[in-house]
């Protein structure tokens, strides 16, 4: 009897221990198999089951945007274009998403030159491509320290500084200029006013609004000598007490300079920067011819600018885009081929 008790005292107490030796030991199986699930799902780039949209957004940072990109052109038959970020045509109405204004809007299909679309995308693609490579050589080129002293030995090449003072500089080679800015105007276009009174409907009429500069050319000329231009731009620090010598028509952003390269073409005795469409107050369309430019930040408010091919010769101007539009204070310049010098030049 006493031999009996002893025998169910033993089995009661090595059976649980057994169970949970056994249990744990299935645990450490279901880790590990957990575990390398896991690991074969993080080898394959696969979100493991079950995990949301959400945990994934918040572990795998989104790409950045490119600096400057400001959205494709949807080119319209009479000679605009909209800036959009997307679009889609539904029968006879194409929906875009205006990169201007953020909203989503509309306007018929039969107005929009799908061909001038398409090679638009073609030519953007294309240099954007150009860009990349470009840049990524001259990004090589510039990778040395930042200075503590900016405004006496900021290298911007081989043996060549940047000048002290704020302001835009053009660089070529080992030659440094500084763009001076001259004031443009925005006026109405004769020929729209015309058809608004003489129309039945003058409401129906856009107004249109032309960003013009006295002269056909500017003063400051640029040779093509086979070295790549860029520019530099260095902004006053953030102190509204103190006058800066860069004149802006509005207030500037929060995020850094974005500045626009534009081909002016020249009229007479003008050179027409921008032209903007609207009607009853709201912009239709916007015609200017933007060269791509892609922007470093090298030091503390210092800003380069660097293109992704050489420039033809012409007529350009550089435009700070404000939070309402084209800064009317622009730095100009013209590019002559070598050799070549313009009439408007040799007079100025």
């Amino acid at each position: 009897m006493k031999l009996r008790t002893i025998l169910i005292g033993v089995v009661c107490a090595v059976v649980p221990a057994l169970l949970i030796s056994a249990e744990s030991v299935e645990v450490r199986a279901s880790v590990a198999g957990v575990a390398d699930s896991g690991g074969t799902r993080a080898d394959d780039g696969q979100t493991p089951t079950g995990s949301s949209s959400n945990t994934t957004a918040a572990t795998k940072p989104s790409t950045p945007e490119p600096p400057g990109s400001r959205g494709q052109r949807l080119m319209l038959k009479d000679g605009n274009f909209q800036l959009v970020r997307t679009y889609q045509r539904n029968g006879e109405r194409v929906r875009y998403l205006s990169a201007e204004r953020g909203d989503w809007e509309e306007v018929p299909a039969s107005m929009v030159d799908w061909d001038a679309t398409a090679k638009a995308a073609a030519d953007d693609a294309k240099a954007e491509n150009a860009l990349v490579k470009t840049v990524h050589q001259q990004q090589v080129e510039s990778s040395a320290t930042v200075p503590t002293d900016v405004d006496a030995s900021l290298r911007v090449g081989a043996g060549v500084f940047l000048p002290s003072g704020e302001g835009m500089f053009a660089v070529q080679g080992k030659s440094v200029v500084k763009l001076e800015q001259v004031t443009s105007q925005n006026k109405l276009d004769k020929k729209r006013a015309i058809e608004r009174v003489i129309s039945p409907a003058p409401a129906l009429v856009p107004v249109k609004h032309n960003i013009v500069l006295d002269g056909a050319h500017a003063t400051l000329r640029i040779v093509g000598n086979g070295n790549p231009l860029e520019f530099f731009l260095r902004e006053p620090p953030p102190d509204p007490e103190r006058v800066s010598p860069i004149l802006k028509s509005s207030a500037a952003g929060d995020s850094g300079p974005e500045v626009e390269l534009v081909m002016a073409s020249v009229r007479g005795n003008k050179r027409l920067v921008e032209s903007i469409s609207s009607r009853f107050g709201e912009t239709m369309g916007v015609n200017k011819k933007i060269i791509s430019v892609q922007r470093w930040d090298v030091a503390q408010d210092v800003y380069r600018f660097t293109l992704s091919e050489p420039l033809p010769p012409g007529e350009y101007v550089l435009a700070e885009i404000l939070p309402d539009g084209l800064n009317l204070f622009v730095w100009d310049f013209g590019v002559d081929a070598a050799g070549q010098i313009s009439a408007g030049a040799a007079k100025n």
